[in-house]
């Protein structure tokens, strides 16, 4: 997809498919529409999942154009490094400041944090509490992992500004929808999803937006996460 001129060249037949599949199908498809500023972010998420680099190099403008803001793609990225690691955020963290010096966009962007280093656990764990409930509220007392998540994934991203938190969860449940091998907490997000208000019916159509790029045995699978967080 870096290089489409050739790919039509090279892969004609191939190429159409997949553009009719995934430009034109997929994002007709009757009750499974977003608007644009969500299916992009969505899908800009699920390429972060999934490691999809090249592709996420040639959709950014397009989400750009689409009105998904700078500092929407930068919280994006930054939230993905707690459900993805550092190890393969970083490039999709440079490709983006790439992306945006071109466009000239002064770097860096306006700060979004709301935290201090003094703070950051206890409006984190409120954070948590909010998604998933009252029973989150000692859950970072139950080890320093549970700290750590509490504080740093909640306290340090999940409250900062530029999306808001059902934009977070929604998000979140791409990237563990994308990498695969994280149904438990597929699942949980997925519950999470639905008590901030982003429903059943939303997570499938967010799915369906983002399969061309995750293909079929991943989107089954959170198909079958969402069953199971509506049950619970």
């Amino acid at each position: 997809m870096s290089d489409q001129k050739t790919l039509y060249e090279t892969d004609p037949e191939f190429m159409e498919r997949l553009r009719y599949f995934a430009a034109e199908e997929v994002v007709k498809e009757p009750e499974q529409q977003l608007d644009e500023v969500t299916r992009h972010l969505a899908i800009l998420a699920t390429l972060l999942g999934c490691r999809g680099k090249e592709v996420f190099a040639h959709l950014l403008p397009r989400a750009l154009d689409a009105g998904v803001t700078p500092v929407m793609v930068k919280e994006t990225v930054y939230q993905a490094v707690d459900y993805l690691g550092i190890g393969r955020v970083l490039p999709f963290l440079e490709q983006t400041n790439r992306v945006l010096t071109a466009r000239g966009v002064s770097l860096p962007l306006a700060g979004q944090a709301t935290t201090t280093m003094e703070n950051r656990l206890e409006k984190g764990a409120a954070a948590q509490v909010e998604i998933f409930g009252a029973g989150m509220r000692e859950a970072w007392k139950n080890g320093h992992i549970n700290r750590w998540l509490a504080a740093n994934c909640f306290g340090d991203y999940y409250t900062r500004g530029g999306l808001d938190l059902k934009q977070r969860e929604m998000i979140t449940f791409c990237f563990l929808a994308a990498q695969g091998g994280c149904e438990p907490q597929l699942i949980a997000h997925a519950k999470g999803n639905m008590n901030l208000g982003n429903d059943k019916d939303f997570l499938v159509r967010v799915v369906s937006q983002c399969l061309p790029y995750i293909g079929y045995p991943r989107s089954l699978n959170a198909i079958a996460c969402i069953g199971k967080a509506a049950e619970g």
